[in-house]
């Protein structure tokens, strides 16, 4: 029985695939099977994927479906994963050779049904750490505790048991919109069980022009459902009233986008929301103005 599903939603990216492939092929543990949810692509990723599959060099399963965006392709491989463990690699990243080796032999020494599954570490291609490691003497840790008591930084690669992913709501879908923030999934999970710590690189990050990450401020402007949406379960959940206050300012703005005037009263935090509107007034004009697409700091 395969313990791991590294699963890969892509977009139109055989140019950049192949990375993530070639990862896969230098592990030096088996235990795994490659899920591929192609989210509408119209280059060639089915043609290169087949290719692939007919070598036999990595297990692989294609999926192909209309377009519904990252979230939506995060749906699918929820329904389709089988195995007791899954880690998403997104399409223009890979996995570090010893990666699923760690992962399984970790698992198998400390995990059970206590723990959510393992956060680990991302890190750029040359090695360098994104953001911050996890404090050292920490064995476990909610992710909403590790970003907002524990002040983590930058973004980290998370493996979760299968029958929590499977088991929370599916991210929701909105007309004519294609991305809600993954977070909410994890958001749930973390009212659940905690994560397993381990400070080691299991993924190497690239943050390329066209990827979601360099694309965030517009991602707010085409999607202000799915953020409104998100928001709401996020200040709900927030860990603190600064976590609370921040998720506040960015309803508010994202209400004002669809001109819900109405956002008060749909708010599950309304005290904060009312103290939070300024800032969210602000927040909507400089998105609406700003000729910036990403907050990240680009080297």
């Amino acid at each position: 029985m395969t313990t791991l599903t590294v699963f890969t939603p892509t977009y139109n990216r055989a140019y950049t695939l192949h990375k993530c492939y070639e990862s896969l092929k230098r592990q030096s543990c088996k235990d795994f099977i490659w899920l591929i949810v192609d989210d509408g692509s119209t280059d060639n990723t089915k043609e290169l994927v087949a290719s692939w599959i007919s070598s036999g060099s990595v297990p692989i399963r294609y999926h192909y479906q209309d377009n519904q965006g990252m979230h939506g392709a995060h749906n699918t491989a929820y329904e389709l994963i089988d195995t007791e463990l899954n880690v998403c690699i997104d399409s223009d990243d890979y996995m570090a050779d010893d990666a699923v080796e760690k992962i399984i032999s970790f698992w198998s020494k400390y995990g059970n049904n206590k723990y959510a599954g393992i956060v680990g570490l991302d890190a750029t291609p040359d090695r360098q750490i994104i953001g911050t490691k996890i404090p050292g003497e920490l064995r476990e840790s909610t992710l909403s505790n590790l970003y907002g008591k524990y002040k983590v930084k930058g973004d980290k690669k998370l493996v979760y048991r299968s029958e929590l992913t499977k088991k929370t709501p599916p991210y929701p879908l909105f007309p004519g919109e294609k991305y809600c923030p993954l977070s909410y999934k994890y958001i749930l999970i973390d009212q659940e069980h905690p994560l397993l710590i381990m400070n080691e690189i299991l993924c190497h990050v690239e943050y390329l022009p066209d990827g979601s990450s360099m694309n965030i401020i517009n991602q707010y402007k085409r999607n202000p459902r799915g953020f409104s949406f998100f928001r709401k379960v996020a200040m709900k959940y927030a860990p603190s009233f600064k976590e609370r206050f921040r998720e506040c300012i960015h309803y508010v703005s994202s209400s004002l986008m669809l001109k819900n005037y109405k956002y008060l009263f749909d708010s599950p935090c309304k005290l904060t929301t009312l103290a939070a509107t300024p800032f969210g007034v602000l927040l909507y004009i400089y998105i609406q103005n700003t000729n910036k697409t990403t907050v990240l700091k680009n080297n």
